[in-house]
């Protein structure tokens, strides 16, 4: 009995030995487990502090060598721009003073200030002169063309008294241009005293421009007198204008008229026969009906006046 017991205890020994052997077992790995865990994140955390202080470490080494570096090349700037600036004052500074040296040396040996004044004074003077001349050479074309101009206008005016002469004022009766109203004589009655009457003869085509007075642009050149211009000059007298060739009729047109006065007819002033168709008293008329119309104004310029009164 007593061994049976004791076979029964060690077999219940073993039983209890293998299963406190078997937990053993398995709380063994997982200690080793959370062993390996632990040891493992302290490894890390380590690591981790390890490499944040060589970071540091390096980013103070490059901070003091980038700084060293920077100032270096600043350094170097500077000095290079003070140097440049210091060539540039000394490159003003020679500039200076060659140029007082050579405008000094060309004032004295070269271009002398005195003549050179002395040649522009001269200029000034020659300037004034020859503005002077155009001045004078300009007034005095100026003073032609208005003389041509006169010469010209009293060409015309002649012209026109020897085609008016017709007009000019007798003993008997007066002129259309010598107006009893006027104080003195119009200056065409006085230049058709001062012509004398011409027999028509027959125009050129270059003759026939001149109607009344009004001389084309290819009219005759007369001179400054008061001479007709259909007058024949004198071989002495100078004249571009030739002298007309004489008239040759064939068959005579009339036995008391020449070929020239007929050829001439149509050419005369319609109002040679105004005085036929006028009556004798026509003047005294006229000056009757000019005083009425004077006095009528006379009244009625007083009656507005008392009426404003």
């Amino acid at each position: 009995m007593a061994d049976l017991f004791c076979l029964s205890k060690e077999i219940e020994f073993r039983q209890e030995y293998f299963y406190r052997n078997s937990l053993a077992e398995e709380n063994r790995q997982k200690e080793n487990h959370a062993a390996i865990n632990i040891q493992s994140w302290f490894r890390a955390c380590k690591v981790r502090a390890c490499i944040s202080h060589l970071h540091k470490k390096a980013v103070i080494i490059q901070k003091i060598w980038r700084g060293f570096r920077a100032r270096s090349r600043f350094r170097q700037m500077v000095k290079a721009a003070y140097f440049i600036m210091k060539m540039n004052f000394y490159d003003e500074m020679a500039v200076r003073i060659q140029q007082r040296w050579r405008g000094y040396y060309v004032r004295k040996y070269v271009h002398s200030f005195y003549a050179r004044k002395n040649y522009l004074e001269n200029i000034t003077m020659k300037n004034e002169q020859v503005r002077k001349d155009l001045d004078e050479l300009e007034e005095l074309q100026r003073r032609e063309r208005k003389r041509l101009e006169m010469v010209k206008e009293q060409k015309a005016k002649v012209y026109q008294a020897h085609r008016l002469h017709h007009l000019v004022s007798t003993k008997q009766r007066p002129g259309v241009f010598n107006s009893p109203f006027r104080r003195g004589p119009h200056e065409m009655e006085l230049l058709l005293r001062q012509v004398k009457y011409l027999a028509p003869t027959r125009l050129t085509s270059r003759d026939r421009a001149f109607q009344l007075g009004t001389p084309g642009p290819a009219a005759p050149n007369f001179p400054e007198t008061l001479e007709s211009p259909r007058i024949k000059r004198t071989h002495s007298q100078h004249s571009s204008r030739p002298t007309l060739p004489p008239i040759v009729s064939k068959k005579p047109q009339s036995s008391l008229r020449e070929p020239g006065e007929v050829w001439e007819q149509p050419l005369h002033c319609p109002k040679l026969s105004l005085r036929l168709q006028t009556s004798y008293t026509l003047l005294q008329d006229v000056q009757n009906n000019l005083r009425q119309s004077a006095q009528l104004q006379c009244i009625y310029t007083a009656h507005l006046c008392q009426q404003d009164s």
